[in-house]
């Protein structure tokens, strides 16, 4: 069985909840990074995620079927200038520590299933976040140049999430998430309050700013964020 994270971890994040909330807030309220946000109607059939490839641990995988609510199709996108940096070795880099390029001050991966300093399919990590956003995932696919979670029992949401790079003209970096709700109170949170979704979207575009500054460029345009929204679901349950 995954070695989940012990008592007194869960204990000393949790002490430095009031701080993140407030930090996270602060940064949020602040941060001049340009971004262009899109929202559209989706589909279920053109917003369907990617099937989970072969051999891969289904145990307490928590997949979009048993997720409430509309599916949320995201892609959060940036371009980089000045690097010469491939994007087989930007991943590898992130793969080996995710923390080097996720917003540590108030999300920080922690792994709990597999060896440290690569990646591997079955391996497992928890995010840990502000308040109660505890988000464990497992690696469902792995190629040089891309990695994919899924997420699992207890996630607050349902679905996966993949990580790409790829080269042209420029380096593009890509986060791409496919996810419902995990339970009544996640949409409550997302749909509702919002409170969820703007938390997101913090995390994953200062994750993108990391990852121009690991790459050694410069971002070139803004960050372009779109989200497709299907809400009718009942094509994709069945």
């Amino acid at each position: 069985m995954p070695k989940r994270p012990t008592f007194s971890r869960r204990l000393a994040t949790a002490a430095t909840w009031p701080f993140g909330l407030a930090l996270t807030s602060w940064t949020y309220m602040w941060r001049t990074t340009p971004m262009h946000r899109r929202e559209e109607q989706g589909s279920a059939v053109r917003d369907a995620a990617p099937p989970l490839p072969e051999g891969v641990p289904r145990t307490e995988l928590q997949p979009l079927e048993d997720g409430v609510g509309p599916l949320f199709h995201r892609t959060y996108r940036v371009r980089i200038r000045n690097t010469s940096i491939s994007p087989e070795k930007l991943l590898g880099a992130i793969r080996s520590d995710l923390n080097q390029v996720a917003p540590t001050e108030f999300a920080r991966f922690f792994k709990v299933q597999g060896d440290s300093g690569t990646m591997a399919i079955g391996d497992e990590y928890v995010v840990r976040m502000p308040g109660p956003w505890d988000g464990p995932v497992r690696v469902v696919a792995v190629t040089p140049s891309s990695f994919r979670f899924a997420t699992l029992a207890g996630h607050l949401e349902a679905g996966q999430i993949e990580f790409r790079a790829s080269e042209g003209d420029e380096l593009g970096f890509e986060i791409e998430s496919w996810a419902r709700a995990g339970d009544r109170l996640s949409d409550l949170l997302y749909q509702r309050l919002r409170m969820a979704k703007e938390i997101q979207l913090h995390m994953w575009t200062s994750f993108l700013e990391q990852v121009v500054k690991l790459a050694g460029g410069r971002m070139s345009g803004r960050i372009e964020i779109v989200t497709r929204r299907v809400d009718n679901m009942a094509e994709h349950d069945g």
